[in-house]
């Protein structure tokens, strides 16, 4: 997990005092990242884990006494619509661009497309 530092470099919220935060409070996911090392770099930067177990993992540890925070993961579905919209644009889903710079360009034209889209519909399908 050590690969996940470098990308949470650029991220940075503003609070109230203080150096702005470089990690999230809260780290939602599906099944997929249901695993150890995942739970173990959440709890090492105490980040709140809220991943559903696989059916292979036991339903509490010594680690996890709270239980599965079904809420907040049924927000998830919100962020997940988002990037499947992104993805409409060719160019954002197979990342054309070989620059993050020119990468993170295309991301913001798809994001102003898909805000103009959905102020202007149109009659098309």
């Amino acid at each position: 997990m050590d690969g996940v530092e470098p990308v949470m470099d650029g991220v940075k919220v503003q609070g109230r005092r203080g150096a702005p935060r470089r990690r999230p409070r809260v780290l939602v996911g599906d099944k997929g990242y249901s695993y150890r090392p995942v739970r173990a770099w959440a709890r090492r930067h105490h980040v709140r884990a809220v991943l559903p177990r696989r059916e292979d993992q036991p339903r509490y540890n010594r680690h996890n006494h709270a239980p599965f925070d079904r809420e907040r993961y049924r927000q998830r579905n919100l962020v997940e619509r988002a990037v499947g919209r992104l993805k409409e644009c060719r160019a954002v889903a197979t990342r054309y661009d070989k620059l993050a710079l020119n990468y993170r360009a295309m991301v913001q034209v798809a994001v102003l497309f898909d805000h103009l889209h959905h102020l202007y519909p149109s009659d098309r399908a």
